[in-house]
């Protein structure tokens, strides 16, 4: 059976388990950027992201051999919900690997939907070290593994995703930004709009801390990362599936890297301005649309979000990264004299009145004339970093930058 035909049998096994969500024009990112822009908000399904569509799809394709020996999965959350779930609807238990870095919220959200089906390991400090645990379990003990992204009846049950947008909106859609982690959503969804809506360009987003997808396509050949940035976790994998990656390749128009502080700068502008509370991968595909701002001028563009499940204590971290990224955060280490009076003479010669020291901590004191002081200033104009730096030359304060030493940065910051 073609892939487009497990989509519309996914869909039909779905109807009674899914939310078929909104299809909604966000009249503030159409105004920016001069175009239509719909949102697909999976944010809002019943597990708060799409994920649920796979899980559920395969799980309930199994035999009841299989059912009754139970599943196992590995999942940096929101997969872990969406079986969680599947497993507490069919009433089969399952094994949830999880990395050890994942969320609270996440992992607390899985025993909810899971309630007693659910046994959760957390393990390493990756998706790919959970991975392979589950594997290994699932071999040992004869269960059957449900793959996140890399298993047909996993990406056909995302790929609904495209019928429902299809079936939303009575436009033309020139454009549909998916998130990539896995490959997942992207292979099913694009698979549909290669037979139903061929002139769309589909257009993949990751973090470009885990750019896994871009580069296995630039190689032309699966190719696993050797490190990535966990921050965006529900789109940070080191090796996308086999399965995905040559759908993918084939409908794939580009795929377009996001850095990670410009997903924050768009996680707090869709809470501030939208009352959308997203996670980072859920803001991916919106954050992508400053990188084709010319080429979506009047026309009907898409974006998926993909997922709400944010952890509230990651709330600082966002915003760090936002400031930084924004360039309106920065760092010094500054050579401070040891005398009275040093620290006022820095407030009032050196900094504007909108400037702010957000942190200030003695490194070390290396001699009786002078100490090292790490210093955060948090701007209002990120042009006004010049003229501090010229102002601390002037006024005889040596100064190392520190956001431009990461090794440095990370010691002193973390």
């Amino acid at each position: 059976m073609s892939l487009f035909n497990e989509v519309l049998n996914a869909k039909k096994q779905l109807e009674d388990v899914v939310a078929a969500t909104p299809l909604t024009q966000n009249l503030n990112l159409s105004d920016e950027f001069k175009s239509t822009i719909l949102l697909k908000r999976e944010d809002l399904q019943i597990v708060r992201s799409y994920k649920i569509r796979g899980a559920y799809n395969k799980i309930s394709s199994l035999n009841e051999k299989e059912k009754a020996s139970g599943i196992v999965c590995a999942s940096a959350g929101n997969h872990a919900q969406g079986v969680a779930y599947s497993c507490n609807l069919l009433k089969i238990n399952g094994k949830i690997y999880m990395p050890k870095t994942t969320p609270k919220q996440k992992v607390k959200q899985v025993q909810l939907f899971g309630k007693k089906f659910v046994e959760i390991v957390l393990t390493g400090d990756t998706f790919d070290d959970a991975y392979a645990s589950a594997t290994a379990d699932a071999i040992k003990n004869h269960k059957t593994f449900i793959h996140p992204f890399d298993d047909e009846k996993v990406i056909a049950g995302q790929g609904t995703v495209g019928l429902e947008i299809l079936e939303s909106c009575k436009e033309p859609i020139d454009y549909v930004f998916v998130p990539i982690g896995g490959g997942g959503l992207a292979s099913g969804l694009s698979e549909v709009f290669r037979h139903l809506s061929p002139n769309t360009k589909i257009i993949g987003v990751e973090p470009k801390g885990a750019p896994s997808m871009k580069t296995s396509i630039e190689e032309n050949k699966n190719t696993p990362l050797k490190t990535i940035d966990k921050f965006v976790d529900g789109a940070a994998v080191k090796q996308v599936g086999d399965k995905t990656f040559e759908i993918c390749r084939y409908n794939l128009e580009d795929i377009i890297l996001v850095p990670e502080g410009k997903v924050c700068t768009t996680i707090l502008r869709l809470y501030n301005e939208e009352a959308m509370v997203v996670e980072p991968a859920g803001a991916l595909t919106i954050a992508a649309l400053d990188f084709y701002k010319d080429k979506i001028k009047g026309k009907n563009v898409v974006c998926i979000v993909s997922g709400s499940n944010n952890d509230i204590e990651r709330t600082a971290e966002i915003k760090e990264r936002s400031l930084l990224y924004e360039g309106l955060m920065h760092y010094f280490m500054i050579q401070f004299p040891q005398r009275p009076g040093a620290l006022k003479e820095f407030v009032n010669n050196i900094l504007g009145p909108d400037d702010d020291i957000t942190y200030f901590q003695f490194a070390k004191k290396n001699s009786r004339e002078k100490g090292s002081v790490v210093v955060g200033l948090e701007l209002k104009n990120k042009k006004d970093i010049m003229p501090i730096k010229l102002k601390m030359t002037q006024n005889g304060f040596e100064f190392q930058y520190l956001n431009d030493n990461q090794d440095l940065f990370t010691q002193l910051i973390g």
